[in-house]
């Protein structure tokens, strides 16, 4: 089955590489980052000081998929309550 219009003149090989350079993105900006927000969210009051370093690393790692997703994520404690 032929591609549709302008992709029939670009190489398999090529689409490959763009489907790939997608997939990577897709992970590196979406997929690992909310992995990381969960898990901060899971074990932040518990973390022991050589698992927030290696947090703090992947937050450094990740730091532009994470900033896509701050405005959304709240890490704050829930607190004691209404006063």
């Amino acid at each position: 089955m032929p591609l549709p219009g302008f992709l029939s003149s670009i190489s398999p090989d090529t689409l490959v590489v763009i489907g790939l350079y997608v997939v990577l993105g897709g992970a590196y900006l979406v997929v690992v980052p909310l992995l990381l927000y969960a898990w901060m969210v899971k074990r932040w009051t518990t973390m022991g000081k050589f698992e927030r370093l290696g947090v703090y690393g992947l937050v450094f790692l990740f730091f532009p998929g994470l900033i896509l997703f701050a405005p959304f994520i709240n890490l704050r404690m829930a607190g004691q309550g209404e006063v």
